[in-house]
């Protein structure tokens, strides 16, 4: 798909030549260290995927059919209506890993309905041989079926297209097919298009697949792949990649992840990343455009999104996440020197990041509730809120860094009394809470589950100024209050049944299930202080990092119910560094 100009993107390539010797060896080095990183998954696995995708193709047009002979449609024409699933994200992309969930498109003609995908096509799965953890989630902003089939996971959308019938042979790269549906449908149909605009855009697609295979472990080993929490998802990532392949389309991968890394710590954010000249369409929908709108001006790092109508895959970077971010690409492009010279070895790029050993202070959030259920709804509710606190943070006097990391640590905990459960939302917990199991618990009254998410942001404050002496105070009881307020404020909160706490922490205090086995340094042993004349009782609602004699004030509430109670707090007051 070049341009008129004869080249892929929209600037000339920076170099047509063939790659160095030396960039071909380390070539075929790095795709040993992916192999050996078990990136590439078996080809019995890739066969079951093929049959897999089989299944639900067939699966599809049954459902196609049911629905239609429900709408009086004759035999003939139920057969005809069709149905037809697409693939996108890193499965589509050809870089998905053992063990990767396929995304999935089902499309289907206009008499089909999302309340037919939901109730009609969700019971079929839920009876079908092999198929389990099935689980619709119609309200999302892209509606959803999650499930697993013969152990492979799937994330199935859907989208109704204007269409009596869908044939086999449908693409749906024109932009007129986008004509008369709704957002949800127009959202669902993004994945797809934007997927295969990018294979189209490539000047080589196994050269792309095989340095994007890099930088996806690359960016999930230094913990910067979560589109959710501000830094750059599988899409992103992907179309960073497809930018380089289209600058030197003659290189090879090895070729491709060295200028990579030079380029993305040299770009001059925020002028976007583009693929292609981004082109007006069939539709009265917003298209990314800075000159037209303030919020478009004010993302950090725009990728812009090949298909029609073209969106920012960005807009959730952060001044500190794009900190973070340029920190790595330039690590990346001093290790990734080192291997083209011969003195480091590719294994070295993907070393594990250093988060929790990073800053001396984090801000730890804890989520929790009675439920399993409920707790994936509230987890995942306070991490989409995490980038606003991030932000927040970003607006404190003496605090450089509001560093998140990109995922939560789960737990789940089997209390037996009110305090029990009242420590562990707290994100405190004892040995015996630990060691103890369901059947531990059976038969006790009053005894109950609490599952927690614990979430991270890291601290990076200031140095002290010069002749500064003493200790520092840092306020942080804003952004943490209106934080909590923000997430309160979700329209399924319930109170009774949720609980948020957010605190300061120091690193010495972090819990050792953010460690992997033998990471964690043993912890120096507390030196002897001059007994006080009167200690303060220790508080279950005091943060460790405050003097006791400086007790923190809290925004709290405690509730007492038969089936969960929950310690509700903010830290508040001030940090002292």
């Amino acid at each position: 798909m070049d341009n008129n100009q004869g080249y892929l993107g929209v600037t000339p390539p920076i170099s047509t030549g063939e790659s160095s010797e030396r960039e071909k060896e380390v070539t075929v080095t790095l795709m040993e260290e992916l192999r050996r990183q078990n990136t590439i998954e078996s080809e019995e696995e890739a066969r079951t995927r093929e049959i897999v995708l089989g299944r639900l193709a067939a699966l599809v047009k049954s459902f196609v059919k049911t629905v239609s002979l429900a709408r009086g449609l004759s035999e003939a024409a139920a057969d005809a209506a069709g149905g037809k699933i697409f693939t996108f994200g890193s499965y589509r992309l050809g870089v998905h890993g053992p063990g990767s969930d396929i995304d999935t498109l089902c499309v289907v003609p206009k008499h089909v309905s999302r309340e037919d995908f939901f109730d009609v096509f969700e019971g079929m799965l839920r009876n079908t041989e092999g198929v389990t953890e099935v689980s619709g989630v119609p309200d999302a902003y892209v509606p959803i079926i999650k499930l697993k089939i013969s152990g492979i996971p799937i994330d199935f959308l859907m989208a109704r297209l204007a269409l009596s019938s869908i044939p086999d042979d449908l693409t749906l790269q024109d932009d007129n097919l986008l004509r008369n549906l709704d957002d949800r449908c127009i959202r669902s149909l993004g994945g797809s298009r934007v997927t295969d605009q990018i294979l189209r855009l490539v000047p080589n697609v196994n050269v792309f697949r095989d340095a994007l295979r890099c930088i996806k472990l690359w960016a999930s080993r230094r913990a910067i792949y979560s589109n959710v929490n501000g830094f750059l998802g599988g899409v992103a990532w992907a179309m960073l990649v497809a930018r380089i392949c289209q600058l030197y389309p003659s290189a090879v991968a090895g070729a491709i992840v060295s200028r990579f890394f030079i380029i993305m710590y040299q770009w001059a954010w925020p002028q976007p990343v583009l693929l292609k000249q981004i082109e007006d369409g069939p539709l009265q929908v917003r298209v990314w455009n800075p000159r037209l709108y303030p919020g478009d001006r004010a993302h950090r790092m725009p990728i812009i999104t090949p298909a029609y109508p073209a969106m920012c895959a960005t807009h959730n970077v952060t001044a500190s996440t794009q900190m973070v971010m340029t920190e790595e690409f330039k690590k990346g492009a001093d290790i990734v020197d080192k291997v083209i010279v011969g003195t480091a070895d590719w294994s070295e790029l993907f070393s594990k990041h250093d988060f929790f050993h990073k800053y001396r202070y984090y801000l730890q959030i804890i989520a929790s509730t009675g439920e399993h259920d409920l707790q994936i709804k509230w987890a995942g509710t306070v991490e989409s809120r995490l980038r606003q606190l991030v932000m927040k943070l970003e607006l404190v006097d003496s605090l450089t860094l509001a560093h998140p990391f990109i995922k939560g640590f789960e737990q789940v905990a089997y209390c037996v009394s009110d305090e029990e459960v009242r420590l562990v939302a707290q994100g405190e917990t004892t040995e015996i809470i630990t060691k103890r199991k369901a059947e531990d618990i059976e038969g006790i009254e009053g005894a109950r589950p609490v599952y927690s998410t614990t979430f991270y942001v890291g601290l990076g404050i200031e140095a002290k100024q010069p002749g500064s002496t003493g200790p520092r105070r840092l306020d942080i009881s804003w952004p943490t209050t209106e934080f909590t307020k923000m997430v309160k404020s979700w329209d399924k909160f319930d109170e009774v049944k949720m609980g948020i706490i957010v605190r300061h922490i120091k690193s010495s205090a972090l819990p050792d299930n953010v460690f992997d086995p033998g990471e964690r340094q043993p912890k120096p042993v507390a030196k002897k202080r001059p007994k006080q004349a009167k200690p303060a009782e220790k508080t279950n609602n005091v943060s460790p990092d405050l003097p006791a004699t400086k007790k923190p004030r809290y925004a709290s509430h405690r509730t007492f119910v038969a089936t969960w109670s929950c310690f509700d707090a903010t830290s508040k007051g001030h940090l002292i560094i």
